[in-house]
């Protein structure tokens, strides 16, 4: 019986002991953290790009009192820089051109002035919340006038200015879409063919829609 009691107080005893050791190193085990949550990075609006553009025309003045609308499209190549969220760019593009307009001219009669192709060289400067970016445009515009008589036509290349503002945003990976905004003076068109009068200032709103994709 003295035997059966000792064992009984040894596992006891035993038991005991590793049931605190157990607790001991519970309260030595970290406690579980929650896991940091993921913060996307910043768009970058750095680098090159190339595009397409599209759009129309409106409420300009063809040359001879009438006005000049009608539509474009062609390419667009670029490149910007970006410090903290103010985005510098330089971007060209060029143009399929129809845009035209008719008047009257007292000696020749109704005279058409048409836009064949329209080309730009202009700084950007913008300002860009992430993936968007609001932007101000202007520099150089250039294109070839053509003014057409029942006497025949005249045509010449002009340059002149262009000034106006977009907004632009990523669409998905490279690509990034744009809307923008172009007032365009190519200065004076040619003198029809037996007009008594030149051909007057030729200028015009455009609105227009671009594509993207940076490298």
């Amino acid at each position: 019986m003295k035997k059966l009691l000792l064992a009984t107080a040894g596992i006891a005893a035993m038991a005991v002991g590793m049931t605190a050791a157990s607790a001991a190193d519970l309260s030595r085990r970290p406690m579980p953290t929650k896991a940091v949550p993921y913060v996307a990075p910043m768009y970058n609006w750095t680098g090159f790009y190339v595009g397409i553009n599209g759009g129309g025309a409106f409420g300009g003045r063809s040359g001879y009192g009438g006005n000049a609308t009608g539509g474009l499209v062609g390419g667009t190549l670029g490149y910007n820089w970006q410090a903290g969220q103010g985005v510098f760019g330089l971007e060209t593009d060029l143009d399929w051109a129809s845009i035209k307009g008719s008047g009257v001219d007292p000696l020749a009669g109704n005279i058409d002035t048409k836009n064949n192709y329209l080309g730009t060289v202009r700084g950007r400067l913008g300002y860009a919340w992430d993936r968007v970016m609001l932007y101000a445009t202007g520099g150089l515009a250039y294109g070839n006038l053509k003014s057409t008589s029942v006497f025949g036509d005249s045509s010449t290349t002009r340059a002149g200015w262009t000034l106006g503002g977009g907004l632009e945003f990523a669409v998905d990976g490279p690509w990034t879409a744009k809307v923008e905004y172009l007032y365009v003076d190519l200065g004076n068109a040619p003198t029809a063919p037996g007009a008594l009068t030149g051909g007057g200032r030729f200028s015009t709103n455009i609105v227009r829609a671009g594509l993207n994709y940076r490298f």
